[in-house]
């Protein structure tokens, strides 16, 4: 399911039944992962700290924020260390590499070789995430810029993380168990 959770930003629309049942569940939940979040009263809060400079780029940078929240205390939501975690992961992922959608085949290897998960741990790998997003986007983003609203708002975001968090691990595990009942 981790494998399907990781390509469910480049799988679209119905492909997801290209790949095998536990696959295509990990792509389904990586989904409603993202709906959840999208439509979560405090997540939007986070959000509205950083619409007017940010605009439609808010919800990337505080999935980013969250991202780093998660690694940086990952001892209290998880029994395995995040390097452990991560290094696990990756391995899975390698073998699975020549079975994914081409735009994953070639970001993966960057993200093994950085270990992101590791580094969002960090501010500076949070930057260095944000701004690699800068420089990818169609318009300017100014995504490079918003490590300054964290650093700046650090409590504020910490504490909606950790408000949103436990709620979305439980709607994970009923979804999830859901999902295996369907």
């Amino acid at each position: 399911m981790a494998i399907g959770n990781f390509l469910g930003d480049f799988v679209k629309g119905n492909q997801y039944l290209d790949f095998e049942p536990e696959i295509a569940q990990g792509i389904i939940l990586h989904r409603e992962i993202d709906r959840f979040t999208d439509s979560h009263e405090v997540v939007s809060e986070s959000k509205k700290r950083l619409s007017e400079k940010y605009r439609h780029y808010s919800g990337v940078i505080v999935d980013m924020f969250y991202d780093h929240f998660l690694a940086n205390n990952f001892g209290e939501f998880h029994h395995q260390h995040l390097k452990i975690f991560t290094e696990y992961h990756f391995v899975n992922l390698m073998e699975f590499r020549p079975n994914m959608p081409e735009k994953a085949q070639k970001m993966l290897p960057f993200m093994v070789e950085n270990n992101w998960l590791m580094a969002y741990a960090e501010i500076k790998g949070i930057h260095r995430a944000l701004t690699g997003l800068s420089r990818r986007t169609k318009f300017d983003s100014k995504m490079d810029e918003a490590i300054q609203d964290l650093t700046q708002h650090y409590a504020a975001f910490e504490s909606e993380f950790r408000q949103f968090f436990p709620e979305i691990q439980a709607h994970i595990s009923d979804f999830r168990s859901n999902l295996g009942n369907s």
